[in-house]
């Protein structure tokens, strides 16, 4: 049975962090590029950033220089280290998977307010 179990989302003031984290079960990770998307209230899903099977990372510019991305493949995964947070980060936070099947995780919550 694959899973994608997202954790880590929360309730953090502008300008302080979160670190998001993605266990991936039940296929083979390390032959899957790994991504973060969100949705954002009334607005279109996002993508977030992305890492590939060797280690390499895109970004959106909305989140470039403040989010990394990377991967642990001896524990099957995926973490995005979220850091100068803003109120316009506020989303549900998907990871998903992507390469000969496509998956998705259940998302969770990240809420920038003070």
């Amino acid at each position: 049975q694959v899973q994608l179990v997202e954790s880590g989302g929360g309730l953090v003031q502008p300008g302080g962090s979160l670190r998001l984290s993605c266990a991936a079960s039940g296929f083979t990770f390390t032959s899957y590029a790994m991504f973060w998307y969100r949705r954002a209230p009334g607005k279109q899903r996002e993508l977030v950033a992305r890492i590939t099977t060797d280690g390499v990372t895109n970004y959106a510019d909305s989140v470039k220089g403040r989010y990394t991305i990377s991967r642990d493949n001896a524990k099957s995964t995926v973490y995005l280290q979220m850091n100068s947070l803003k109120p316009d980060d506020t989303a549900v936070y998907y990871c998903y998977a992507g390469g000969v099947r496509s998956y998705w995780g259940q998302g969770t919550q990240v809420t920038v307010s003070s």
